[in-house]
């Protein structure tokens, strides 16, 4: 088992090389061993082109004769964009695939490791399956839920504070911290906030980093009237696409002009507020995979209260502001009793020149 996990941990670390780049596929990275001795590799690098087996069978060549695959994903066994890997990996003469975790979406779903079998390969399922399934935690809440898997990200000094009492909220973290939103907004299909952040901050909700170009996710507006400048970054700068999520109560005169601006509407309930079990919903039908939540206080505390947050990010400053009146990260109602408090698991810290990042998964049904 030693070898295969140490083997299996290498085709981890291919796939990695395209994180955020693969959606609505997972991220997969293979090797194939030959006499122990590693002789090709490869990684899915986007949707629509080959996979990671794939490329690791053109490399090997004739090598692939009765060598070892290591896969961190079942092999698939349909035509969908691309042809099926199983059959690829049997005419290619390996003798044993080692996989980390078979393919929960229901096309593949175990046939790939059936045709593998059939051709008289030897299969072995579950190497580091907890690492492969932590890797690809975002295409597993999709491909088994139909919703985006949500992350949330908050700032705030140390004493719990998103902005003065008079309003000013920049900087409140530094430029590392600021640098590590960008690094995963990099990673994320999509970005939302609400409408007061619109309207407060006029933001552009890309992606800016150093030294390269980033990937800007879709950018999504909760903004249940259409109230959505017209002028806005997000209506006009033409950097990426922009949702705004709108009820059925938003006045027709809006929804026209937005969709006249090149804005994409998207009706979302027929209540005062967005529906954000519908919402994500429909985002999840667009192929939005992962979404970043970088909402004020309401937002935020209505995803939490919706029970749609799977990970939380919380940067803490070294700064203290004090104000009745200043807001805290969660606002909202609240929540009146402790032991219905939002908990978090298996958390990590991190600090970042001075200050603090706090990451961690929300725990659902206690």
């Amino acid at each position: 088992m030693q070898p295969d996990e140490e083997f299996m941990r290498k085709a981890l670390d291919m796939a990695k090389h395209a994180k955020g780049r693969t959606s609505p596929n997972p991220m997969v990275g293979a090797v194939i061993v030959q006499d122990g001795h590693i002789v090709a590799a490869g990684w899915h690098r986007e949707a629509g082109t080959p996979h990671a087996e794939i490329h690791a069978l053109r490399m090997a060549g004739e090598l692939a004769r009765d060598a070892v695959l290591y896969v961190t994903m079942e092999p698939c066994a349909h035509y969908g964009r691309t042809g099926p890997c199983a059959k690829a990996v049997v005419e290619a003469g390996i003798r044993r695939v080692v996989v980390a975790m078979q393919d929960p979406n229901p096309l593949v779903a175990g046939r790939g490791l059936a045709i593998l079998r059939e051709a008289g390969i030897q299969v072995e399922c579950g190497v580091l399956e907890p690492e492969a399934q932590r890797l690809n935690e975002v295409f597993l809440k999709w491909i088994t839920t139909g919703m985006p898997f949500v992350t949330m990200k908050t700032a705030m000094t140390l004493d719990g504070k998103i902005a003065t009492a008079a309003g000013d909220s920049q900087w409140i973290t530094n430029e590392a911290s600021r640098r590590r939103v960008h690094e995963w907004r990099d990673t994320q299909d999509g970005i939302l906030v609400g409408i007061h952040t619109v309207l407060k901050d006029n933001p552009s909700l890309t992606t800016r980093l150093q030294n390269r170009k980033g990937k800007n996710p879709t950018r999504i507006v909760l903004d249940s009237r259409g109230r959505t400048p017209l002028d806005s970054k997000v209506v006009t700068d033409g950097q990426a696409k922009t949702i705004v999520a709108v009820t059925a109560c938003a006045p027709r005169e809006n929804v026209g002009a937005l969709q006249a601006a090149g804005a994409d509407v998207l009706v979302a309930g027929d209540g005062p507020q967005v529906d954000l079990q519908e919402l994500l919903r429909q985002l999840g039908k667009r192929e939005i995979c992962s979404l970043f939540v970088e909402g004020g206080a309401q937002v935020n505390f209505s995803f939490l209260q919706a029970g749609l947050v799977d990970k939380f990010h919380a940067f803490i400053a070294p700064k203290i502001v004090g104000g009745r009146e200043a807001l805290s990260p969660v606002g909202g109602e609240g929540i009146r009793k402790l032991s219905d408090a939002v908990e978090l698991t298996e958390l990590e810290m991190e600090s970042l020149e001075g200050d603090i990042l706090i990451s961690g998964y929300v725990k659902h049904g206690k």
